[in-house]
């Protein structure tokens, strides 16, 4: 059945914060009269998390659990999260009290009134650590947005409001929870807004993130822009560069062979030109080939969202 909001929450070992972080939610939604329901997300949690959400379920048919097999990522978590969603409004946040629940109705108030597509938190005032956070995390915001030309200060906030259309067109994996807003953009959704949200202390645990969050970023960045121009056509890509190549390694066989042929007083092999125009006719070749190859694989890839699923509490089975 059909919900006002959605809270989907991304997890892995926040066994302390999750009762808490639920009856904030609920609290919040009571208080403006919405109807909800909570997505918890297990992602390979190896504390008691999971044995917490089964019990909060137990007492809030609203409370929803979602337990993967194995530790899969944040991406896999939110794409899970998203296919299982009932709501109107899809917002998701952070599980260790770090983003504030009480932000929900201005987030669902900018989607279902205002009309945006999607709204990004913006954690002005953070209490991270300035150096293993603050600053790469604006470092890569500025190369994102630079790159991308989506006016956002914080891509990589928890807490983000969608349209529920945005979140079923749209397809997480690997690590582009990142990327959400260029994914929507690409979609079609243009209307991308941003929000100043309270960012909160961490009051139980550590982060799960370390410094190999900013490489893979830079490398999911490198990515996605590469998918989104040629995802669907990589014999544009591939097909040009081994064109030119292949031209270019020809053309200058032909030369030094027709050099050789009138002039005849030297050798061939001799020459580095003729290891490069060989290399270059190789070069080409495998280029072009890649291309060939790519067009086969997007024309017959088969899901790359498949996640072993270990359990389910609160949603009803549609095989039933």
């Amino acid at each position: 059945m059909r919900v006002d909001i959605s809270v989907i929450v991304p997890l892995k070992n926040e066994e302390e914060s999750l009762p808490e972080l639920c009856t904030w939610i609920e609290t919040v939604m009571k208080a403006n009269q919405f109807t909800y329901e909570i997505i918890l997300v297990d992602d390979g949690s190896t504390d008691d998390s999971w044995k917490i959400i089964t019990q909060l379920n137990k007492e809030k048919a609203t409370i929803k659990g979602l337990k993967f097999q194995r530790n899969y990522g944040k991406s896999a978590a939110l794409n899970e999260g998203f296919k299982a969603s009932a709501g109107n409004v899809v917002i998701t946040m952070d599980a260790d009290l770090q983003d504030s629940p009480d932000e929900i109705p201005e987030l669902y108030k900018m989607i279902a009134i205002d009309g945006f597509d999607m709204v990004s938190g913006w954690k002005k005032k953070r209490y991270d650590n300035v150096v293993t956070k603050n600053i790469p995390s604006k470092f890569f915001n500025a190369v994102t947005r630079k790159i991308s030309g989506i006016h956002l200060h914080d891509f990589n906030c928890g807490l983000k409001a969608y349209r529920r259309k945005l979140i079923k067109s749209i397809e997480i994996y690997g690590e582009m929870h990142r990327y959400i807003p260029v994914l929507a953009q690409w979609a079609g959704f243009r209307k991308i807004g941003e929000k100043v949200v309270e960012h909160r202390a961490r009051k139980y645990g550590t982060t799960k993130f370390g410094w190999e969050r900013f490489v893979n970023g830079f490398l999911d960045l490198t990515s996605l822009m590469f998918i989104g121009k040629f995802g669907k056509k990589p014999m544009q890509f591939f097909g040009f560069l081994g064109s030119a190549f292949f031209f270019i390694g020809s053309m200058l066989t032909f030369y030094l062979v027709g050099e050789k042929l009138f002039t005849s007083n030297f050798s061939l092999t001799n020459k580095p030109s003729f290891f490069m125009a060989m290399t270059m006719v190789i070069l080409g070749s495998q280029f072009f080939l890649a291309g060939f190859i790519g067009e086969l694989i997007v024309r017959n890839a088969s899901e790359r969202n498949v996640y072993m699923t270990d359990e389910k509490i609160g949603f009803i089975d549609e095989t039933d």
